[in-house]
């Protein structure tokens, strides 16, 4: 799929890819991802138009600085797409950051919502799984090559079982990008300032903007052996919108692929309710 740019109104040029027809789905990448994080699932969501960004600092898209790597500065990002797109409301899928991105916007821009759907991600963020993040944002991997890359990431994302290393491969070369020197995050490394800046302080209350999202369609997948996302955050969540669509996905941690068989029936359920 060929990558389409926008300018947004700090003049940065920010990627994307605008593919499909039918209700248009906003796919929002987690931290350090980017459009590509959703190849898998992509196949098996014919008949909407899928709308996937590279954020600022991610892939193809411009390298704006630490500064400019926040939540409020890619949820604008995000609605300036939607204009850029002529899209007056659309349903946001949102993995881990794309999901605070989602409930950002529906406290911020809620009439541009037609529902949300976090991927392992609420308004409880376990420190552990911030902890996991710290230590690898912004750290090019010491592989040199995709297949030595594949070949460790079994053991770097513990939760993970019955991934077959065709799939390990695949994912491998949309985190990393093969140079003369090894291998690079397909980011830019000052990300990492963004983030430790981000959460160097208290958490954050974030059930306000979960809250916001009152009156819209939502849904919550989350990875069974999920460092980010707890059972029990899942459960309170669960409690405060007992209409919420759910699916805990086996054999998946911090994220799910999201074309596994729960992820896809939940997701596919919260776009009918979107209708």
């Amino acid at each position: 799929m060929t990558m389409r740019h926008f300018t947004a109104d700090d003049g940065a040029r920010l990627a994307y890819r605008d593919e499909g027809a039918g209700l248009p789905v906003l796919c929002l990448a987690g931290l350090t991802r980017n459009s590509a994080d959703f190849d898998f699932m992509a196949p098996h969501l014919a008949g909407f138009r899928l709308i996937r960004p590279d954020y600022r600092g991610r892939g193809a898209s411009d390298w704006t600085g630490a500064a400019s790597y926040t939540v409020a500065r890619e949820a604008q990002d995000a609605l300036a797409l939607l204009d850029h797109l002529g899209i007056d409301r659309a349903a946001i899928l949102g993995t881990s950051r794309g999901g605070i991105i989602g409930m950002f916007l529906a406290a911020t821009a809620h009439d541009r919502l037609l529902g949300l759907c976090l991927n392992d991600v609420g308004p409880v963020i376990e420190r552990a799984g911030l902890a996991r993040i710290m230590d690898y944002v912004g750290r090019n991997p010491a592989a040199r090559t995709i297949e030595a890359a594949a070949a460790r990431l079994p053991a770097s994302m513990p939760g993970f079982a019955n991934v077959g290393p065709g799939r390990w491969r695949d994912f491998a070369e949309r985190l990393y990008r093969e140079t003369p020197q090894g291998l690079v995050n397909r980011y830019d490394p000052a990300l990492r300032e963004s983030f430790l800046a981000a959460f160097s302080g208290p958490p954050a209350d974030l059930w306000p903007l979960f809250d916001a999202c009152a009156g819209l369609p939502v849904a919550l997948i989350r990875g069974a052996g999920s460092d980010l996302l707890s059972a029990q955050a899942a459960a309170d969540m669960r409690a405060r919108r007992p209409d919420m669509t759910f699916a805990e996905v086996p054999d998946r941690a911090h994220v799910p692929f999201l074309d596994e068989p729960e992820a896809l029936a939940a997701i596919r359920s919260w776009l009918e309710r979107i209708g």
